[in-house]
């Protein structure tokens, strides 16, 4: 007998609401990601996008709706859970261990629960250290892999911290602007090890780049004020008038 195949649908967040004070950061909110895809969220500051993070990692409660995860309902289970479950999370603000070395800090994102057998310790640490390996190749920091993490420039502390991401081999990537405070070419960096990570995992991304978002080539979904917008490919999200309007300040064709 056939193996059942594996579901498409990774991630649905559906009619979620989230309130604080009687303000709506999020409103009925619906989005809806296959697994091995990448998505870009985008929207004006306040749209909600960083909320819809909070909401999925289980930081914030919604007041009504549900977000499913491999078919399993999410909403009400605490963040450590949610992160058992495959979901991990990069913030804005580069988060890495600042006194430990490169490898240091991804040695503490891969690791895992020693709390077996002394038979198998020496397995799992090197399968630890090969996987260390294969982030460290994947981000570009192999060469700077026994710099202090505190030495690094801020681009490097972006891709290490994206490297932790990925060090804990989960299904969702979710990162909340890769690319800030980054150059033009460090940006350029940045998407093509993003699309590079596609397939084996799924990724959601939030930037206010355009120029960024165009060359992660993914399909985009647009917020404003908690709600959905528009979803399509780059081409049509800037073509489209109520986006201009919105979002990029502009009548479409300017």
């Amino acid at each position: 007998m056939n193996a059942p195949a594996p579901l498409k649908l990774l991630l649905a967040v559906d009619g979620v609401t989230v309130e604080f004070d009687g303000f709506k950061a999020l409103d009925t909110f619906s989005l809806t990601i296959d697994r091995g895809t990448l998505r870009v969220l985008i929207g004006p500051n306040g749209a909600g996008k960083s909320t819809l993070l909070d909401a999925i990692t289980g930081r914030v409660r919604p007041l009504r709706g549900r977000i499913l995860f491999k078919g399993e309902d999410i909403t009400r289970l605490p963040e450590h859970e949610i992160a058992r479950r495959g979901i991990c999370r990069k913030f804005q603000t580069p988060g890495v261990l600042p006194t430990l070395t490169v490898r240091q800090n991804l040695e503490v994102a891969a690791g895992r629960d020693r709390r077996c057998r002394a038979a198998f310790r020496r397995r799992m640490r090197e399968e630890e250290a090969a996987i260390v390996d294969g982030v460290l190749a994947t981000v570009g920091l192999a060469e700077r892999q026994d710099a202090v993490a505190a030495t690094l420039a801020h681009g490097e502390k972006q891709w290490l911290e994206i490297g932790m991401v990925v060090a804990t081999d989960a299904d969702l990537l979710l990162l909340d602007e890769p690319t800030a405070g980054m150059g033009a070419l460090e940006s350029a960096h940045t998407a093509d090890l993003i699309r590079g990570l596609v397939g084996r995992h799924t990724v959601l991304v939030i930037d206010h780049d355009i120029s960024f978002v165009e060359r992660l080539e993914g399909r985009v979904t647009v917020m404003h004020m908690g709600a959905f917008l528009r979803e399509g490919t780059v081409a049509q999200i800037r073509n489209d008038p109520e986006v201009a309007r919105i979002y990029l300040g502009r009548s479409a064709g300017r």
